[in-house]
């Protein structure tokens, strides 16, 4: 049976494989430093079992460890100019998610990593389009 696979980071699970190099490119993107020195803590995982997951067949699955949110690159993440990476939630509305541009990872997986905010909280503030690119200033 398929499970969402233990890390020690979050969780950054590839469900799309046509592209290397646009794997690659996010995962370099992803862990980038923000301009005040902060990264995201990732674990990624490429494993074709989860190839063409959608974020609800994801949300589904069990789990090793408990998580209460993971983060997806999907076809539409290797495609898009953005690369926005699905941000996935599986606590307090399992297969809720947005999307979040690989600049604003640091934010989005410190503050649900150590409960300072909510994952409703990164979702209400993406834009029309679903995507989290920053708060309002």
């Amino acid at each position: 049976m398929l499970t969402l696979p233990d890390t020690p980071c979050a969780l950054v699970l590839r469900t799309d494989f046509a592209d290397e190099g646009a794997w690659d490119a996010v995962r370099a993107a992803s862990i980038a430093p923000s301009v005040d020195g902060f990264a995201a803590s990732l674990s990624f995982v490429s494993d074709s079992a989860f190839a063409d997951l959608s974020p609800e067949q994801v949300a589904a699955l069990p789990m090793v460890t408990y998580r209460s949110f993971l983060f997806l690159v999907d076809n539409v993440t290797v495609t898009d100019p953005e690369t926005p990476i699905v941000a996935l939630d599986l606590l307090h509305e399992p297969g809720r998610w947005f999307r979040v541009v690989p600049a604003e990872m640091w934010s989005v997986e410190n503050n649900l990593s150590i409960a300072n905010m909510d994952f409703f909280e990164f979702a209400d503030a993406a834009d029309p389009d679903g995507v989290f690119r920053s708060f309002p200033q």
